[in-house]
């Protein structure tokens, strides 16, 4: 039962990072949110653009040994 709590709050928290932000993030500033949503380190961080958007792709090791790549939006809209 934890187990599945923790996934949902996982997914759910996976889900609000993906939400296009009111504001400009910076890769720094984005990697540094998503490691404490996570309680995680990051692996690595880099900007894409896609589609005319730019997006950082943050990579990140859980306490738990699970890597994620999360994606946030650079920009707002």
């Amino acid at each position: 039962m934890r187990r599945m709590l923790r996934q949902l709050l996982i997914a759910i928290t996976l889900t609000a990072a993906l939400v296009v932000s009111a504001w400009a993030v910076t890769l720094e500033e984005a990697a540094r949110r998503v490691a404490q949503e996570y309680d995680a380190k990051v692996v690595s961080a880099h900007t894409v653009e896609r589609d005319g958007r730019r997006i950082h792709v943050i990579r990140i090791v859980t306490e738990d040994g699970v890597v994620r790549t999360v994606r946030v939006p650079a920009e707002g809209h």
